[in-house]
C-alpha cells in the first residue's frame, strides 16, 4: 500500500442541491416533562456518539452507528439525569469509547461543582468548584479545553476559572476586568470560549453577554490577564465563538437576536469584521420575502452553528426551522497579508444552501401570516447544528417553548388540592387559565450531503 491510499481525506459536500433526510432521532420520553426537548447537540470528536443537553436536565446519548442503518427513526441509548438546569458542556478533546479513561464531558449545572462525567455510564468523576464571596457554587456560562486538554477553562461573570484537569480541586481565577467598577477589560458574563487550534499559539477568544461594541477579547495563556486585542462586532451579547479548524486566524461569533454571523482575520491589526455572513432574501409564496433587512430574531435562544472540519463550510439553524450553509472561501485579498484599513467594509456573504429541515404542518400558511403579522411558524426553532467529524452528514436539533395566542384548556371543578395550590377555596371554582408552553418539534433530525 503506498502513501498516497493511506492519506485521510476529509469529507466532501454535494452543495448544489439540498441535502438528504437521512434519520429522524426522538428523544427517550418523560412522562414528567412531555414537553421535552434537546437545545444542544454535539458529536463526540471521533463521531462515534452524539450528546444532547435536554430542557428536562438531562444529558441523552445515542449512537452514530445505528443512524447509518436502512430504518427512517432512532431513538436516543442512554439518559443521564441531572439535579438541576444544565448551563453548557464540552466534550474531552480526544474522547472515543475505543479508549475509556477519554470518553467523558464536562458538564456546568446549576448551582453545582463543574462535573466531569463519564460518557458510558453517567458516574461523576470529578469536580471542580468555583465559588463566589458568598460561598455558593457558581455554574460557568461557557467551557472549553486548552489544546492540549490538560486545563479546563470555565467563563463567568468578569472572570474565567482554570482548572488542571488532572488535579481537582480548586482553580486559577483570571480577572477579565480589573474590578466591578472598571470600565477597562471584559465586562459581563463569559459567555463564549474558543482556543485557536493551531499549535503554534497559546491565543483563545473570551466573549461576553455585556451589550457592548468591543464584548470580544484575545488572550493568551502565557500572558494571563493581559488582552492581546479586542474585536467590534455587534452591540449585542456574544452567543457563541469558533475558529476555523484548517484556517486558525480567522475567527467567528454569533450574538443575541442578530441572524448574521460575524468573521474577523486577526492576523491583521483592526478590530473590524472581515466577513459577515447574513440570510439573503428568499422568495416564498409569489414573491414575499422570507428574510428581512434588518436580521433581527424575536427570541434570546441560541443558535450554535458549526463549522466542518475541512474548514470550507459554515451551518447554522434558524428560528424558522431552515438550515443555512454558507461557504467559507478565505482565499481572497486576506492572504497577500497587506494592512486592510478601517474604512474597508466588510464582504457580505449570503448562504449557498438554505433547506425547511424542521417544517412541520401547514408551514407555508404559516410563514405567510408571520411575514406579515409577525406571528410564529409552526415550524420549531433549531437550536444547534453540528457536521459530522468523518462523513458529510449534518445533525439538526430542534425544539424551543412556544407559547399559543390561547390560553390552556384546563377548566376545573378540581379537587381540594388543586384548590390549595391555586389560592382559591370555594368548591367547584374555576381556576384562571394560563399559558402554557408547548413544543412543535423536538426532534434531530441527520442529513447526508
Amino acid at each position: 500500500m503506498d502513501d498516497f491510499s493511506r492519506t485521510w481525506i476529509p469529507p466532501q459536500y454535494n452543495v448544489s442541491r439540498p441535502p438528504i433526510l437521512e434519520k429522524v432521532i426522538n428523544l427517550n420520553e418523560d412522562p414528567n416533562f412531555t414537553q421535552n426537548f434537546a437545545r444542544i447537540t454535539k458529536w463526540s470528536p471521533d463521531g462515534s456518539f452524539y450528546l444532547s443537553q435536554c430542557e428536562n436536565r438531562s444529558f441523552q446519548l445515542g449512537n452514530s452507528e445505528p443512524l447509518v442503518s436502512n430504518t427512517s427513526s432512532s431513538q436516543v441509548t442512554f439518559e443521564y439525569r441531572q439535579p438541576a438546569s444544565i448551563v453548557d458542556f464540552a466534550w474531552y478533546p480526544t474522547a472515543t469509547p475505543k479508549d475509556p479513561a477519554t470518553f467523558c464531558f464536562v458538564a456546568s449545572i446549576r448551582e453545582f461543582p463543574v462535573k466531569l462525567l463519564d460518557a458510558s455510564d453517567g458516574r461523576l468523576r470529578a469536580s471542580y468548584p468555583i465559588i463566589d464571596h458568598r460561598e455558593r457554587f457558581i455554574a460557568p456560562q461557557s467551557l472549553t479545553f486548552n489544546l492540549t486538554a490538560q486545563k479546563l477553562y470555565c467563563g463567568f461573570e468578569n472572570a474565567i476559572e482554570i482548572f488542571n484537569v488532572a488535579y481537582p480541586g480548586q482553580g486559577t481565577r483570571l480577572a477579565t476586568t480589573p474590578n466591578k467598577s472598571s470600565k477597562d477589560g471584559l465586562k459581563g458574563l463569559i459567555s463564549a470560549l474558543a482556543f485557536c487550534p493551531s499549535y503554534e499559539s497559546d491565543m483563545f477568544a473570551a466573549g461576553s453577554l455585556n451589550a457592548n461594541g468591543a464584548n470580544i477579547s484575545l488572550f493568551s495563556e502565557s500572558q494571563g490577564e493581559i488582552p492581546l486585542m479586542f474585536l467590534d462586532g455587534v452591540k449585542a451579547g456574544v452567543m457563541q465563538l469558533q475558529f476555523n479548524p484548517i484556517q486558525p486566524y480567522m475567527l467567528y461569533a454569533s450574538f443575541r437576536r442578530d441572524t448574521r454571523i460575524f468573521c474577523w482575520d486577526i492576523r491583521y491589526n483592526s478590530d473590524q469584521p472581515f466577513k459577515i455572513y447574513a440570510p439573503s432574501p428568499v422568495s416564498l409564496l409569489g414573491g414575499v420575502q422570507a428574510y428581512s433587512s434588518s436580521f433581527k430574531e424575536s427570541t434570546n435562544q441560541k443558535h450554535r452553528f458549526d463549522i466542518d472540519i475541512s474548514g470550507k463550510y459554515l451551518s447554522v439553524g434558524r428560528q424558522n426551522g431552515d438550515v443555512l450553509l454558507y461557504e467559507l472561501d478565505n482565499s481572497q485579498p486576506s492572504d497577500s497579508l497587506e494592512f486592510r484599513g478601517e474604512e474597508n467594509e466588510p464582504v457580505i456573504v449570503h448562504p449557498t444552501v438554505v433547506f425547511p429541515a424542521h417544517e412541520g404542518e401547514g408551514r407555508e400558511h404559516v410563514l405567510f401570516c408571520y411575514i406579515l403579522l409577525s406571528n410564529h411558524f409552526s415550524s420549531d426553532s433549531i437550536g444547534s447544528v453540528a457536521f459530522h467529524p468523518t462523513t458529510s452528514r449534518l445533525l439538526s436539533t430542534s425544539g424551543s417553548r412556544n407559547f399559543d395566542d390561547g390560553f390552556s384548556d384546563s377548566e376545573d371543578s378540581t379537587s381540594d388540592s388543586d384548590d390549595a395550590r391555586s389560592g382559591t377555596t370555594t368548591a367547584g371554582s374555576v381556576r384562571q387559565r394560563k399559558r402554557q408552553p408547548l413544543v412543535r418539534d423536538n426532534s434531530l433530525k441527520l442529513w447526508k450531503f
